[in-house]
């Protein structure tokens, strides 16, 4: 194939960077064809060190790009890009809407088979189907080889082979000194039911704190969580917040990718450890595995669970517990935490 790509993935931020391994990968398989990634202002900037060969290009969709004419405004723009191919690794509204614009422009369009009745399947309260789906990872892949371009996966880390620059984050933290072990803490997640309860994590962090070699990162955004993150760092030793101020995903990236070991609800920074190598911990509640979205290259053998009956009850964790305790949450054990994040340095229990 020749000429130019378009990839559209607007959102969720986490599904984003779910594709960067196979887009960077693709890219790579094909130097001669050049390729647009098309998402919002935010994701964007989650691209670092990308192929030459790939271009971004960001959707103003709460501007410029709203609505039926926004959407036509951005097919127009788009065409001028001199666009042959659409795969839409989204498939929802909004690039439905679209694709089918760039269709009607001569453009071939490929979509994405996101599985929706299997997974429905998959969370059903009764005769619940409960077994591995399709990753995303693999869909996207499907997605690439159905528009002929076929590859094999070569991604390791947005840093290659290495880490992140330390004088990028230079301003939040000295360079990991000799013996120092670096964990990262990611509580927070867009829905209760991915989110272990904010009062057993502080005993995890307040346990975690206690290891004098140890240091904490505690990763959120907004003030409500910089609020709750600012408190623990006050109240334990050896603990930074990082969700005072925005501090950006170059930034933040090239941190994480110095940690020892991340945890993570099934969330965005679960993803982004995943991105750049970083062995992750992470705590599962409504949500499975199963459903497709564990992290790229992210250990089953490392998530945090309780096996109930009614779990998978939802996909993407945004239907309200029919139990009404979150049960699945509130009976993973503090200790259990702690000992799993302990195995990733050298501390003897």
């Amino acid at each position: 194939m020749s000429g130019k790509v378009l990839i559209i993935r607007f959102s969720a931020l986490g599904d984003v960077a779910m594709t960067i391994p196979q887009v960077y990968s693709v890219c790579r398989a094909y130097p001669h064809v050049t390729f647009v990634m098309l998402t919002q202002k935010v994701a964007s900037t989650l691209f670092i060190n990308r192929p030459e060969n790939l271009q971004l290009f960001v959707a103003e969709v709460y501007t410029r790009h709203k609505g039926m004419l926004g959407l036509w405004r951005l097919a127009r723009e788009l065409q001028m890009l001199g666009i042959d191919t659409v795969i839409d690794l989204h498939d929802v509204m909004r690039s439905q809407y679209l694709r089918l614009l760039l269709r009607m422009m001569g453009k071939k369009v490929y979509i994405l088979d996101k599985g929706r009745a299997e997974k429905r399947l998959l969370v059903a309260r009764n005769h619940k189907v409960k077994k591995q789906l399709t990753t995303s990872a693999q869909r996207y892949h499907d997605a690439f080889e159905r528009a002929g371009l076929g590859y094999e996966p070569h991604f390791v880390s947005l840093y290659g082979d290495g880490r992140g620059d330390v004088a990028t984050f230079s301003h939040l933290s000295p360079e990991k000194a000799s013996g120092e072990h670096w964990i990262g803490i990611a509580p927070f997640a867009k829905h209760e039911g991915k989110i272990y309860p904010l009062e057993l994590m502080e005993k995890v962090v307040e346990k975690l704190s206690r290891e004098k070699d140890v240091r904490l990162f505690l990763f959120g955004a907004g003030q409500y969580e910089a609020s709750i993150l600012g408190a623990w760092r006050e109240k334990y030793p050896r603990v930074t917040s990082l969700a005072d101020v925005r501090n950006g995903f170059p930034v933040e990236l090239a941190l994480i990718s110095h940690l020892d070991v991340m945890l993570s609800m099934d969330s965005a920074n679960m993803h982004l450890a995943a991105l750049v190598n970083t062995p992750v911990v992470s705590i599962w509640g409504a949500t499975h595995r199963y459903a497709g979205f564990l992290g790229y290259g992210v250990s089953p053998n490392n998530i945090i669970e309780i096996d109930m009956p009614c779990r998978p009850c939802s996909v993407f964790g945004d239907k309200p517990c029919y139990r009404g305790d979150y049960a699945c949450l509130h009976r993973i054990l503090v200790d259990n935490v702690y000992s799993k994040l302990l195995s990733f340095i050298d501390v003897t229990l």
